[in-house]
């Protein structure tokens, strides 16, 4: 079971400093990966037609770091904790554009990139970045296609129902792809999943996340695909019995566990990672082990 921690993107604030501070400590203490949300922009609810979805949270009072621009400097700062969108709105960001910031962002990192996607709920934040809002699930599912190719292929020549990309490549390329996870609830997420992607993530251990992951796994094998090579992510909250929870996680099909610090402020989070680190205990040890490879490729590095 591998161990995160979701950075508190609407507390911890600007200050480059105690952000730095926040993953090199979080990296010290053995958890295996950070989290960060994405959203360009916020908006006000008020006077809404079509009102908005019902969990979108967030409005223009939200506060959020632009997750490719801060894993960049959390990049330089620290060496083995990996970096994890959870999750970034593909379909409102151009396609090359994101394909070329992860790829250079994944070698600059020595390959501790891992994106998390999913299609948003903010039509006005889509509108506003040029994009279509009613074409976003097939839209993303194309995208995860296309910049897989254009990390892969020096030239690449495509024409899709949303892409065309007419004998264009990056360079440089990756001698690997960045793992893509999917995040959300929608039955049709969770399909995409099961065909092309890497990891599923759950905004918690639940009843549908349970039986998600059931799915996911019955679906891959449908598809060709083996169901132990896709993870599943959850969060498991900030408070209680951590070990148990991420015990129950495992149980339940579970890789990934991320947990939450609760209210704070600025500075105040380092602590907090402390406090969260002791009410792990054993389980953040042996999930943080090194795995034999790690250990060889660490050997190359020094």
């Amino acid at each position: 079971m591998k161990i995160g921690i979701h950075l508190p993107e609407q507390q911890i604030g600007f200050d480059p400093g105690v952000v730095r501070d926040f993953a090199v400590v979080a990296e010290e203490l053995g958890f295996d990966y950070i989290t960060c949300v994405d959203h360009v922009l916020g908006t006000p609810h008020d006077r809404r037609d079509p009102p908005f979805h019902e969990l979108g949270i967030y409005d223009e009072n939200s506060v959020f770091h632009e997750p490719f621009t801060l894993f960049a400097y959390w990049a330089a700062v620290t060496t083995r904790i990996e970096l994890v969108t959870s999750v970034l709105v593909l379909p409102q960001r151009q396609t090359a554009l994101v394909a070329k910031q992860a790829a250079e962002l994944a070698i600059l990192s020595n390959h501790r990139l891992r994106m998390g996607v999913g299609s948003g709920w903010n039509y006005i934040e889509y509108e506003t970045l040029g994009t279509d809002y009613h074409t976003r699930g097939p839209r993303l599912e194309e995208q995860v296609r296309v910049v897989r190719r254009l990390w892969s292929e020096p030239v690449l020549e495509f024409a899709g129902d949303h892409h065309r990309i007419d004998r264009a490549g990056l360079n440089p390329l990756l001698d690997r792809p960045v793992p893509i996870w999917f995040g959300g609830f929608a039955r049709v997420q969770q399909d995409r999943c099961a065909r092309i992607g890497d990891g599923f993530m759950w905004a918690g251990n639940t009843r549908l996340s349970r039986a998600g992951n059931e799915f996911i796994r019955t679906r891959a094998a449908e598809a060709g695909r083996d169901p132990g090579t896709i993870g599943f992510q959850a969060n498991l909250g900030e408070a209680g019995d951590l070990g148990h929870e991420v015990e129950a996680w495992a149980e339940a099909g579970g890789t990934h566990a991320t947990v939450g610090l609760g209210d704070g402020r600025g500075a105040e989070f380092i602590d907090a990672l402390i406090r969260v680190r002791e009410q792990l205990g054993d389980a953040i040890a042996v999930s943080s082990a090194p795995s034999e490879q790690e250990a060889t490729d660490g050997e190359k590095l020094s």
